[in-house]
């Protein structure tokens, strides 16, 4: 027999090779079956500024601010789900608990900048000098897109910014940016004096130089096209009837309460309309003069804060399920941060990465209440550590979006969660 050529041996160890890798995946696949939820929205609630755990979902027994003895700002109160508690400023969200997980063992490594660590919250990853990763909003709507050809699948209800952006990738997979609960988007509003047969003669025009030149249009041009031509199927009237809050019944519009409320009950409607993705901000600095970032005496008025997001929240819980909405829709609780249970000389708190909670609230979710534990003052993690990626990857996985594979920047392959693994025991 003779002697195998160079090129024959290098052939055979390659097919070998990706034989072992082949064999590789299917036993990693069959170890780590794909988890995949059936909820199709995600209102995701951003509080801004960095919400204390001690002071909210992960409650502990009471500090002393003025003896700088570590703990608690308020007294915490029994739940519907047993040996779960919340702060005593969460009442009604005490009682929708088993419609609720606390993950309270969120962590990353970014806790003496803002933007830094809302930039983590937001895209799964630390700022890179070379890569603009897309925002948790935009992986979705690239994933998913809309339910309805007449809604865009990206809202924002709160402060644009990069990091709730798209991306590498590309403009289309951006946000529509809400300025007013009362009415729609300023930018999709047609002046009073362009008729319908004006904007036709404009779209006509339009059309006619998209077509002309067409070998030197690059690919970001065109993504920038296909948002232009989404913008004018969306300022028509049929999507802006989300925006008139004011067909609601009157006692539905006062139990979601004052602006962020607003914000939350029109977030419901944006979802009856099709919008995949929903982001709602409460950081509303007027009503403390520090929103959730508590430092010194911005803390004595925490309380309005998280009085306002529990009636605005369990309302929106109870307003989807009594809709048959709750089932399809994942409503999704961040924050950069948390808060540690030492005050500073002022009495309010610093800044905590280290161990903080998110929440999880419907989406057809098998709901615990609360999701691993901190230690006595909810500084450490004791069990079940959740990463930024592994939540991401519990977001991605409720509305059935691959956690595990790749997007492309270019050629450069990015793991869409940064290899996160969700929670497996919210998924019946």
């Amino acid at each position: 027999m003779n002697s195998p050529t160079r090129r024959q041996f290098l052939a055979t160890g390659v097919a070998a090779t990706g034989a072992l890798g082949i064999t590789s995946a299917l036993s990693a696949s069959e170890k780590s079956p794909l988890i995949q939820g059936k909820a199709e929205h995600v209102i995701s609630i951003w509080l801004g500024g960095g919400m204390g755990q001690i002071d909210t979902f992960d409650p502990k027994a009471k500090g002393d601010p003025q003896g700088k003895k570590a703990g608690a700002y308020y007294d915490p109160i029994d739940t519907v789900v047993p040996g779960v508690q919340l702060c005593q400023h969460l009442p009604l969200m005490a009682q929708l608990m088993d419609r609720v997980t606390a993950v309270r063992t969120v962590h990353h490594d970014v806790i003496d900048e803002h933007a830094a660590a809302t930039n983590r919250m937001n895209t799964g990853r630390a700022i890179s000098g070379t890569v603009t990763y897309p925002s948790l909003g935009s992986l979705i709507s690239h994933e998913l897109g809309s339910l309805s050809e007449e809604a865009p699948p990206y809202v924002l209800i709160g402060y644009p910014n990069v990091t709730r952006g798209p991306g590498f990738l590309g403009a289309k997979h951006g946000y529509l940016y809400l300025t007013e609960t009362g009415r729609g988007p300023a930018g999709l509003s047609r002046p009073d004096g362009i008729t319908p047969e004006r904007q036709s003669r404009r779209e006509r025009f339009l059309s006619s130089l998209r077509n002309t030149n067409d070998s030197t249009r690059v690919e970001k041009l065109i993504d920038y096209d296909a948002a232009i031509q989404q913008s004018l199927k969306l300022s028509g009237p049929e999507f802006n009837q989300a925006f008139h809050l004011d067909g609601e019944p009157d006692d539905l519009r006062n139990r979601y309460g004052g602006e962020f409320g607003q914000r939350c009950l029109l977030s419901r409607r944006l979802v009856e309309r099709g919008v995949r993705f929903i982001e709602v901000s409460h950081n509303l600095n007027f009503l403390n003069g520090a929103g959730w970032d508590v430092h010194n005496s911005g803390i004595v008025n925490q309380h309005k804060l998280i009085q306002e997001m529990d009636t605005a929240v369990a309302t929106l819980i109870t307003d989807l399920e009594e809709k048959d909405l709750l089932e399809k829709t994942l409503i999704v609780i961040t924050t950069e941060f948390g808060r540690p249970p030492e005050f500073d000389s002022g009495g309010g708190r610093g800044h905590q990465g280290s161990a903080f909670s998110c929440v999880l609230a419907g989406g057809g979710l098998r709901h615990c209440g609360a999701w691993g534990e901190t230690d006595e003052v909810a500084k450490k993690i004791v069990s079940n550590p959740v990463s930024v990626p592994d939540f991401f990857a519990t977001v991605c996985a409720a509305v059935g979006v691959d956690y595990t594979r790749n997007l492309y920047d270019g050629d450069r392959p990015v793991p869409i969660t940064d290899m996160g693994q969700p929670i497996s025991s919210l998924f019946s």
